[in-house]
């Protein structure tokens, strides 16, 4: 809301008609966040409305506005952890620097044309909480106590009646921002994820909230490689051009090197911010428990410049509203004129931490290839079109059947290759990623497609198999595939009629099994075993050859049954034929009965 803009950057209270001002030359600057803010909310008490659904995760809440050490660090060896100083400020709370890390990791699968940084989530998390205090969160990423924004209750700040009933904020009058990342309750009802699997979705969690923030971040289709949905996605989590360029100074800052500290060590915003929250130590400006304060210099009224500002009338130079000096675009050397392209600036392709690429036949590889553009100078350099492509003697291809794809890099230089799914062709091969438009040598992957392997085989029943010859077996031969103990599914397996136990030679009589034309066949490949491990053979016929066979079934991994089969001989036919005395008198003889009679 633009007038709740203007109170809330200032370090103590200022007037409405401050804050129209402040609001107006927003408007007339065309910085980014001046663009889209409805004409209702210009007005001089839209401070008193509460804000339309999806209008920023925190309600446009204070934040903090200490901008980093003006030189990006390089990560140090032994760093004090709270000293002070930049080497300092890039250190990271453990947890909280895995909870960015994990989303960032989650969102790449979920939201892969996102290209969300974790550097980002740490940005905002810096401004938003000073990185949940530094890192004071239990060994679930809870937070110790609870970090609440103040009450916004219209003084001094928007009017939000309470929408949780007290739930998440403990205020069942008004809303107030909760968690590291500083959601309202009414933004977390519809955007709160599980980010550490414990079935809540808490926004005292820095799991949760982290996640919940890069899926807000990459919402309605952003690509935060391009910059102009960079800045929506951050002017969405808090609508202030200020707000905008204060984060974009910590992105920069941290995507050039931060490095891990220990929960609760890491650096506290510069207490000066606390003017801005409630002094019951309950707001996101709160001290340690047992932190020293530091000795507070009030800032003058500076009517909305930036610290630091140095342009007359508090502008900085260049392009801007007030907002502090806008960071350097990553990868373009600090050059404001049109230069060469992405391509042209990048100096090498680098593996971005791709693992093994190992699948076993049929599957999705569960590693994906990822590469890092770097400029001649080490600096990561974005929107650059790299090309993965699959190589080599082999049926593996990416997600959809494409051999080839193409991917952007993002903000941090990274670009990550889609889904690869292994085919039925086990082997090795190689996948390789270069730069679209651009001869410097490519990165290779190698891969490979093991294939599915059982070491045991047994049959699911041990009924006798018998049948009489020249008829068909009653029941069919099933087995199941196990491999270490667990069950071996999709493996390739055969079956052979054998001459003997010590002879593998295809059996030329007994029984038998028919082709697609009736014609009869024994051995068999191309069978696999289901999901189950299991595999029920087609049906089995005998020939006029009675006797005991064998039927070996063997699958890829050594896995091997024997399987005994009785052919019977047939029964001979029962039914009598008929005799040539069946008609003659029991009490007559032939002869007499054909005899001529006496009288005659």
């Amino acid at each position: 809301m633009a007038p709740v803009i203007g109170r809330r950057l200032r370090r103590g209270a200022v007037t409405t008609a401050v804050a129209a001002a402040a609001v107006a030359a927003l408007a007339a600057s065309g910085a980014p966040g001046a663009t889209g803010v409805p004409r209702d909310e210009r007005a001089a008490g839209a401070a008193d409305t509460p804000p339309p659904v999806g209008d920023s995760a925190t309600g446009n809440s204070p934040y903090y506005t200490d901008l980093p050490p003006l030189q990006s660090p390089v990560p140090p060896t032994g760093a004090p952890p709270n000293g002070g100083d930049k080497e300092a400020e890039a250190g990271l709370p453990a947890t909280v620097l895995d909870a960015y890390k994990k989303a960032e990791s989650e969102l790449a699968d979920a939201r892969p044309g996102c290209n969300l940084p974790w550097q980002l989530l740490a940005a905002i998390g810096k401004v938003e909480s000073g990185q949940a205090r530094g890192g004071r969160v239990d060994a679930n990423g809870t937070t110790l106590t609870p970090i609440l924004g103040p009450v916004l209750n219209g003084n001094g700040f928007a009017k939000i009646t309470d929408t949780d009933k007290g739930a998440y904020d403990g205020d069942t009058t008004h809303d107030r921002a909760v968690g590291p990342m500083q959601f309202i309750p009414s933004t977390w009802a519809t955007s709160g994820k599980d980010g550490n699997n414990d079935g809540k979705k808490d926004p005292n969690n820095i799991y949760d909230a982290a996640l919940a923030a890069g899926y807000y971040l990459c919402a309605n289709d952003r690509d935060l490689a391009v910059e102009a949905d960079l800045h929506k996605a951050i002017l969405s989590y808090n609508r202030s051009t200020e707000y905008l360029n204060t984060v974009l100074s910590w992105l920069e800052y941290y995507r050039k090197g931060t490095h891990e500290v220990p929960d609760g060590k890491g650096v506290l915003p510069d207490d000066r911010s606390d003017t801005r929250f409630p002094s019951n130590g309950s707001g996101p400006g709160a001290k340690h428990p047992g932190t020293a304060a530091k000795n507070p210099t009030p800032k003058p009224n500076t009517g909305g410049k930036t610290p630091g500002d140095k342009s007359p009338g508090g502008k900085p130079p260049g392009k801007g509203d007030g907002g502090g000096t806008k960071p350097t675009p990553p990868g373009d050397g600090g050059s404001q004129k049109p230069g060469p392209s992405p391509a042209e600036r990048v100096d090498v392709l680098a593996n971005a931490g791709t693992g093994d690429l190992v699948a076993k036949t049929g599957d999705a590889f569960t590693e994906r290839v990822a590469v890092r553009a770097e400029a001649k100078s080490g600096a990561f350099v974005a929107k650059v079109k790299v090309k993965f492509t699959v190589v080599g003697d082999t049926d593996a291809r990416f997600a959809g059947g494409a051999k080839s794809a193409t991917a952007t890099t993002g903000i941090t230089g990274k670009a990550t290759a889609p889904v690869l799914e292994a085919g039925h062709k086990s082997g090795e091969f190689v996948v390789r990623a270069t730069v679209v438009g651009r001869s410097l040598p490519g990165v290779d992957f190698d891969a490979e497609v093991a294939a599915r392997q059982a070491d045991a085989l047994a049959r699911t029943s041990d009924k006798a198999l018998t049948c009489e010859a020249g008829k068909e077996f009653a029941d069919r031969v099933e087995v199941k595939a196990t491999y270490k103990g667990k069950v071996a599914d999709g493996v390739a397996t055969t079956a052979t009629l054998v001459k003997s136990a010590t002879d593998a030679t295809v059996n030329d009589k007994g029984p038998y099994f028919k082709d697609a034309d009736g014609k009869p066949v024994r051995t068999l490949k191309g069978l696999k075993t289901d999901a189950n491990g299991v595999l029920k053979l087609p049906k089995m016929y005998a020939d006029d050859a009675a006797g005991t066979y064998l039927l070996r079934v063997a699958t890829a991994g050594g896995g091997t049954l024997t399987v005994e089969l009785k052919v019977t001989a047939a029964e001979p036919d029962a039914t009598p034929s008929p005799s040539t005395s069946s008609s003659a008198s029991p009490t007559t003889s032939p002869s007499a009965s054909t005899s001529p009679s006496p009288s005659s």
